[in-house]
């Protein structure tokens, strides 16, 4: 039943591919007391061997027409494959969480926007490689022209 309940919560935007992938949800689908103040939670997608996925995060963000990255530490859960992101980035600027994950010899990205009052799903994009330079900039440029409208 857990299970099924954290498919549902989770229910978010995800890659529409066969392969290796991330879904993005709110902190209260980790149904986990420690994880509830997450910046967002995660879980990896068609992956035979969830546990055994390698995660990296970044926050890449622009402080003042500065641009800043900050590693950040993804703390799994209880239940295999499903990871929780803090916010230890400010709360000045612009940001947006950079995903990229490990499934055997499958390859997974993601840019997850986050705004004044967190993540934004429809804003989301994802991929079946890590997320290039070039889409992580535009995807910051978005949000700070955003600002300027």
């Amino acid at each position: 039943m857990l299970r099924f309940a954290l498919a549902i919560s989770l229910l978010a935007t995800s890659a529409m591919a066969d392969g290796f992938t991330f879904t993005i949800g709110s902190s209260v689908a980790a149904q986990e007391a420690p994880f509830k103040s997450a910046a967002f939670v995660f879980r990896t997608e068609r992956c035979a061997e969830p546990a055994k996925s390698q995660i990296t995060a970044t926050a890449e963000g622009i402080v003042h027409g500065a641009r800043r990255s900050v590693p950040l530490k993804v703390s799994a859960l209880q239940r295999p494959g499903v990871y929780a992101v803090f916010q230890t980035w400010g709360n000045e600027g612009r940001w947006v969480v950079v995903l990229k994950g490990v499934c055997q010899n499958e390859t997974a990205g993601a840019i997850v926007p986050i705004g004044p009052k967190g993540f934004i799903r429809e804003s989301s994009k994802f991929f079946p490689r890590p997320a290039a330079g070039t889409e992580v900039d535009a995807s910051l440029k978005t949000m700070v022209e955003g600002d300027s409208k």
